[in-house]
């Protein structure tokens, strides 16, 4: 690859398409980029039967892994989870 080309990577918010050239953000960034308010919290799909996994606004998500495809998260507003 040469230094005029970059690579783009893909990535999903609530069935949403997002494209950056980073290969990596953190949920902050990923909230800022699909307008997700800051009070909300964001997951990352996980493959079969594993559980999802939270994503803090300092944790950081891999664009780059192989073999796991394009990743999808969702975000979920305070409140929604406890109380049952």
């Amino acid at each position: 690859m040469n230094e005029h080309t970059q690579h783009k990577y893909h990535f999903f918010v609530d069935d949403k398409k997002y494209e950056t050239d980073q290969a990596s953000m953190t949920g902050l960034q990923i909230k800022a980029i699909a307008n997700v308010p800051a009070n909300y919290q964001l997951f990352l799909e996980a493959h079969g039967q594993e559980p999802d996994e939270a994503i803090s606004d300092n944790t950081g998500v891999d664009f780059t892994m192989e073999g796991e495809g394009v990743k999808h998260l969702y975000a979920v507003p305070p409140a929604t989870f406890g109380g049952r």
